[in-house]
C-alpha cells in the first residue's frame, strides 16, 4: 500500500496527516508514504523528521479578492497540475490524502482523472476554498467538527474528530524542566505563533513578559521565518523568558511542562492542546481562525485575544487571571476536550480499508 499526502505552506494541514500516517503505519507495516510539499514551506522539516520521502510540487492559490498574484498563481497551478500527473504516474499510489492547502488541489484533480481514490479532511469551522475545489472529486470526506457535516455531501462525509500525533502525547514534564532549565515552583506559559511564526503574536508575547514577572515562566516559539531582534532583546532584559525559533522533538516536552498554551487558532494545534488537557489562550490569525476561536469561546472552551485590539498588558492580564483561578482552568480544559475530540484509530483504519478495496 502506498499513500501520497499533500499539504503545506503552513503546518496547519500537516499535523493531522502526520497523525494519520502514524496510525496507518502501526497497523500496516509495509505501507509506503510520499509527501507532496511546497518548495519553501515549513512542513518539509517535519516531514523529513517523520522519515517520509517528499516531492516538491508547484503551488499557487486563488484569492477571493483582486490581486495580480492571482494571474501568476494560475500558471503555478497549471504547472502543478502537470507535475501531479508525472508524480502520480511514477509513484502509482493507492490513495491520496489531504487536510487542505492549495498544493493539494491539482494533485487531487489529477488523481480523480487517473482513478485514484482521494480523502480530504476538513479541520476548520469555515470550509476553505481548497477543500471546496477538491470535495466534488473526493471519495471520502471527514470533519473535525460535527457541525461541518452539513457542508459536504452526506453519503461520503463522516465526523471523525481530529487526528493527533502520538509523539505529542508522550512529553515528559520532569525532563522538560531540565531541558528548558525551568523553575519548579513557577507556572509555565508556552507561546507559539504557528509553524512560520507570527510577528504580531511575537510582539504581544514580548510586551506581556514584563507584566508576568513573578507569575509565570515563558517558553516562546518565535518561528524561524520572523525577525529575531525583538525577542533577542527581550531575552537579555527579562528573567524566566526564553526564545526558540523552531521545535521538532522538543514540541512534546514544551507542551508537557506548560500550564497555559498561547497559540494561533488552527484546529491542528487546538486539538493537540485539547488532547493534552491544557488551557488555550488563542490569538487567531484574521480569517478562518477567528471563526474557530469564536466557536470555542462561545462554548467556554478557550480564551480569545484579538490581535488587532489587544496589547501585551491585556494578554498578561488574561494569563494572570487564569493562573489565579483553578476552577476556571478545569472548566476550560473540560470544555475544549468536549468540543474537539481526538480521532479514533479504528475509524481512521476503517476509512483506509474502505479506500484501498
Amino acid at each position: 500500500m502506498k499513500i501520497i499526502f499533500s499539504g503545506g505552506g503552513t503546518l496547519g494541514p500537516v499535523t493531522p496527516l502526520l497523525a494519520i500516517k502514524e496510525i496507518i503505519k502501526e497497523s500496516h507495516k509495509d505501507a509506503e508514504f510520499v509527501w507532496a510539499v511546497t518548495k519553501r514551506g515549513p512542513e518539509r522539516e517535519l516531514v523529513e523528521e517523520a522519515g517520509v520521502r517528499f516531492v516538491i510540487l508547484s503551488s499557487g492559490k486563488f484569492r477571493r479578492y483582486f490581486s495580480l498574484w492571482n494571474i501568476v498563481d494560475i500558471f503555478r497551478i497549471i504547472i502543478g497540475y502537470f507535475q501531479s500527473f508525472k508524480i502520480l504516474w511514477k509513484e502509482s499510489p493507492d490513495v491520496c490524502i489531504s487536510a487542505g492547502g492549495f498544493i493539494s488541489v491539482p494533485l487531487h484533480w489529477a488523481a480523480w482523472l487517473l482513478g485514484i481514490p482521494t480523502w480530504i479532511h476538513q479541520q476548520d469551522i469555515r470550509v476553505g476554498l481548497a477543500n471546496k475545489l477538491m470535495a466534488p472529486f473526493a471519495k471520502v470526506i471527514t470533519t473535525s467538527l460535527e457541525q461541518n457535516l452539513k457542508d459536504y455531501p452526506k453519503k461520503k462525509t463522516t465526523w471523525l474528530g481530529n487526528p493527533v500525533r502520538n509523539e505529542i502525547l508522550i512529553g515528559d514534564k520532569k525532563y522538560a524542566q531540565e531541558l528548558f532549565k525551568l523553575k519548579k515552583d513557577l507556572p509555565v506559559v508556552f507561546a507559539t505563533g504557528g509553524g512560520t511564526g507570527s510577528l504580531r503574536v511575537n510582539q504581544l508575547v514580548v510586551e506581556a513578559v514584563d507584566h508576568l514577572k513573578g507569575f509565570a515562566q515563558v517558553i516562546h516559539l518565535s518561528g524561524k521565518e520572523r525577525p529575531q531582534e525583538l525577542v533577542a532583546r527581550a531575552v537579555d532584559l527579562y528573567q524566566d523568558y526564553q526564545v526558540h525559533q523552531f521545535f521538532t522533538e522538543e514540541m512534546k516536552d514544551a507542551y508537557a511542562v506548560s500550564d497555559i498554551v498561547v497559540s494561533r487558532g488552527g484546529f491542528g494545534t487546538l486539538t493537540e492542546i485539547a488532547a493534552l488537557g491544557k488551557v488555550a489562550v488563542i490569538i487567531p490569525k484574521p480569517g478562518h481562525q477567528v471563526d474557530n476561536v469564536h466557536f470555542l469561546e462561545k462554548a467556554g472552551a478557550a480564551i480569545f485575544v484579538n490581535e488587532r485590539t489587544s496589547d501585551g498588558l491585556y494578554l498578561a492580564k488574561v494569563i494572570r487571571e487564569i493562573l489565579e483561578n483553578s476552577v476556571k482552568q478545569k472548566q476550560l480544559v473540560h470544555n475544549l476536550q468536549k468540543m474537539l475530540p481526538v480521532a479514533q484509530k479504528k475509524d481512521v483504519l476503517s476509512i483506509i480499508d474502505r479506500l484501498i478495496k
